[in-house]
């Protein structure tokens, strides 16, 4: 791929681009080769030997993806591994280091720093869109959201954001969740929180649509991150869904134990969530990463949702990044690129590959409301150029000679370096 005759303004012609057919208008999932012509910032045409004046860039067959869209992911966690690791990589020992760095770290400007790295890293490598949760229990919820909303507004046209108020569950039980829902609203976020087995989950569920009805917010849930079949949120979300009415305004992350249910329970499960419209989230690498925890063992469970089951059913399952550098995820850059290549291996996503691109591009973009993650006519022409030819070639490296393009242009897309973040730690604190 050479872009050395890319100009540095005016219209270009992307000539020869392989493109996901199910992120065309009207397309399948078969890859297909098509020219996009790029003007004043937008796409403004699609086609086979495009007849247009206009400097030609020969892709000679690289992919092209829209702008990449990240459904969850912990902005304001990211990063903090340097002073907060896991000790034994567990869901509870990650609770317990977030908890412990939270509490004596979190203020404005760290988050702010952090939030603000994670942004410019998505940013090199192709996001256009992120929804964030945000811890927002006690005085968090004071720090954490004002340093959102005007991330937000700074970064806005580079990166949309939408924010998700974060706490356990439990804390539904309290009169703390009145003010949570009105700082939410006026922001212009979600509902959110998480939790297993609460004995009386399915009153806090319903304290969450209470909530939600009222203020009109959207909800987006942590559901059932355990290995414990005995949970049953997910289900209980679905029925509460729709007995409100809130088809369509529900997400829920994670759904891990579905994999491990009776099997009848587990498909009459997957039906209600189709029936209600809930978006599903599937964090792989985090996943991976945290759940079939055996200290001195080796895992036989890797945490994974049932994406095939419920895509089967006509529930819609998007991809997404989830931790980056933390307790819950030590590694991680928020590169949908890679969780998308990580998420084919671990979930057989291939054979074919088909529509799956859409899982980190079109469908976010849905739950988001953006015209955004595909390849049509009149929407910003936020491009991904790959150095590859077909699926074998894209998910067998990883992409990191990528050319990002924002409006019409090639950006600078260079990731930023982790010394920017040594004012936090300090040069010489360096963990494995």
């Amino acid at each position: 791929m050479s872009m050395s005759d890319f100009p540095s303004s005016g219209p270009v012609l992307l000539r020869q681009a392989t493109v996901p057919g199910c992120l065309l208008e009207g397309g399948s999932g078969e890859l297909v080769v098509r020219d996009l012509y790029l003007a004043e910032g937008k796409i403004a045409a699609v086609g086979s030997n495009l007849a247009i004046d206009a400097p030609v860039v020969d892709l000679d067959g690289d992919m092209v993806f829209p702008g990449f869209v990240d459904l969850h992911t912990h902005l304001d966690k990211g990063h903090i591994w340097p002073r907060a690791s896991n000790a034994d990589g567990t869901h509870l020992a990650a609770v317990q280091a977030v908890m412990a760095d939270r509490s004596a770290n979190w203020s404005a400007e760290d988050v702010a720093a952090r939030m603000e790295f994670s942004l410019r890293t998505a940013y090199a490598h192709g996001s256009v869109a992120i929804r964030t949760h945000l811890d927002s229990l006690g005085e968090q919820l004071d720090i954490s959201w004002p340093v959102f909303r005007r991330l937000r507004e700074e970064w806005a046209g580079r990166i949309t954001l939408q924010g998700v108020a974060l706490v356990q569950l439990d804390a539904y039980r309290t009169d703390f969740v009145e003010r949570l829902a009105d700082v939410v609203a006026d922001a212009g976020g979600l509902l959110g929180g998480s939790g297993a087995l609460q004995p009386d989950a399915p009153a806090l569920i319903r304290r969450v649509f209470d909530l939600a009805v009222d203020r009109n917010l959207d909800v987006d849930l942590h559901v059932d991150e355990t290995g414990d079949p005995a949970a049953q949120t997910l289900r209980l979300i679905a029925l509460e869904t729709i007995r409100r009415g809130w088809q369509g305004r529900v997400t829920c992350g994670h759904c891990c134990n579905l994999t491990v249910q009776d099997p009848a329970f587990a498909k009459a499960t997957v039906a209600l969530v189709a029936e209600a419209g809930i978006t599903v989230v599937t964090l792989p690498m985090v996943n991976l990463y945290l759940q079939g925890r055996n200290p001195g063992g080796t895992p036989t469970w890797r945490g994974i949702t049932m994406v095939h089951e419920l895509r089967a059913a006509g529930v819609r399952v998007v991809i997404a990044s989830d931790n980056t550098r933390d307790p819950f995820y030590g590694f991680g850059d928020l590169d949908l690129a890679e969780v998308f290549r990580e998420a084919v291996r671990i979930g057989h996503l291939d054979l074919p590959v088909g529509d799956w691109p859409q899982a980190i591009t079109a469908l976010p973009a849905d739950v988001m409301r953006l015209a955004a993650g595909r390849l049509r006519v009149g929407d910003a022409a936020n491009l991904v150029l790959f150095n590859a030819r077909d699926y074998s070639e894209l998910l067998s490296r990883p992409q990191s000679d990528r050319r990002v393009i924002r409006d019409g242009r090639i950006i600078d897309a260079r990731v930023p370096s982790y010394r920017a973040l040594d004012g936090l730690f300090g040069k010489d604190r360096i963990r494995g």
